[in-house]
């Protein structure tokens, strides 16, 4: 029997958590730009997901917030007191808590999939937007502190930042089992549109090299222009899969049928499940977030779909939801979560997590949660996180020494110190 099994590690969100819109082409993020923050209650909602996940009986991992705010950045770009609305989104930039969305941490093919042996690991580069190129050093150094067993594990450096990287948010795999060999699905956008088209094509191949897949079971797959300029920035905003399922909007890929087809052909166990537009129509497929949701093999062999309340509350999604259950196809279970701090800065239940299949035994264990560790976490977080932030408060001293304490002090508990 393999030892390996699909841990998910979900970002805890940091103590600067706030909205100020700076991610261009996230529909969620810019309609709550300027708003009043709330990290305590956004990081207990995250907790709390971590929890639910665990109750499931399902493996959980955390990932703690990169260090903010990142003095660094504002040096290299000679900001001290931001004089014009460009140099303040700027200034932002250097608080952003958006290394809580794990999807986007790194790319991550599994030890039967590699030729090697080994699980490897690519750090994104996210390049397309200012506030999250600079978190891959961070996340890189806390990737090889968590997978630091290099006889199983292999961390690389992100590819270069002329091809825009965005981690595992533009990837899926499929296969009969966590275990067997997977179909990497490797999906990428072209520019042209209203927003940026963030995962170029050939970081995507780089990505593949750099894992030592076998070409035979790789797929390279074009996203739809129409999605990207309705506001699915990455492609785990139309779909998501698992194992021998996939689960997709009708207007996910350029070329659905092709990409189908191919699915079908490398896998032929295949499931796909497509949620037609007359159904769910894009734009409500994106502001429910439907698809950035967690789609997982539960330890009855069921397979479950955790989802956010907005997506449960949505009449239509709803009603697609409640019809697919009374169907009887391979997804069982509809499972609501409470991430409403995250959601309303463009992140569900999908961004929040980045899968990993591994033996846990081969993980550090500082970087796995168990209901004692949760307890401590939310002890902590309504102790040392901010209750609210205006994004006007972001440069103040006073909050840069209360997000800079509050991540100290949950480094202290987890044992973290090397990545202080």
């Amino acid at each position: 029997m393999s030892t390996l099994v699909e841990i998910n590690f979900d970002g805890l969100v940091g103590p600067s958590h706030n909205y100020a819109g700076l991610s261009l082409g996230n529909l969620a993020s810019a309609k709550h730009g300027g708003n009043v923050s709330y990290p305590r209650a956004a990081a207990l909602q995250g907790v709390g997901k971590m929890r639910h996940n665990m109750g499931l009986g399902l493996a959980q991992g955390l990932l703690c917030p990169l260090p903010r705010p990142n003095h660094g950045f504002l040096d290299a770009l000679g900001l001290t007191e931001p004089a014009d609305e460009t140099e303040r989104r700027l200034r932002a930039a250097a608080w952003s808590a958006s290394s809580m969305w794990t999807a986007n941490a790194a790319t991550v093919s599994p030890a039967p999939d590699t030729a090697d042996g080994r699980c490897h690991l690519t750090a994104a580069n996210l390049v397309t937007m200012p506030h999250r190129s600079q978190e891959w050093p961070d996340t890189a150094r806390q990737l090889r502190l968590a997978f630091a067993d290099t006889a199983h594990f292999a961390v690389h450096d992100a590819v270069p930042a002329c091809f825009g990287d965005e981690g595992a948010a533009n990837h899926m795999r499929m296969g009969t089992s966590h275990a067997a060999p997977g179909l990497e699905i490797f999906v990428y956008g072209k520019p042209g549109g209203a927003f940026p088209a963030r995962q170029h094509e050939q970081a995507s191949r780089a990505v593949a090299r750099l894992h030592g897949l076998d070409p035979a079971r790789c797929l390279f797959v074009e996203q739809s222009g129409e999605a990207i300029a309705a506001g699915a920035f990455h492609n785990d905003v139309v779909a998501v899969a698992n194992e021998r399922v996939l689960f997709t909007h009708e207007q996910a890929f350029a070329d659905p049928e092709g990409t189908y087809a191919a699915i079908r052909a490398a896998l032929p166990e295949a499931e796909i499940v497509i949620v037609p537009t007359s159904a769910v129509s894009l734009a409500d497929a994106i502001a429910s977030y439907l698809f950035n949701a967690q789609l997982l093999t539960l330890p009855s062999g069921e397979m479950g779909l955790v989802i956010p309340l907005e997506a449960w509350e949505h009449p239509a999604v709803r009603a697609w939801l409640d019809g697919m259950l009374a169907s009887n196809g391979p997804i069982r279970r509809v499972l609501p979560v409470d991430v409403r701090q995250s959601m309303a800065n463009g992140g569900g239940p999908a961004c929040l997590r980045l899968r990993v299949v591994a033996n846990l035994a081969t993980v550090d264990s500082r970087f796995l949660l168990t209901e004692a560790r949760a307890d401590m976490l939310e002890k902590l977080i309504a102790k040392a996180w901010p209750e609210q932030i205006d994004p006007a408060d972001l440069g103040r001293d006073s909050l840069a020494v209360s997000v800079v304490a509050a991540r100290a002090a949950l480094l202290d508990a987890l044992e973290l110190s090397a990545l202080a």
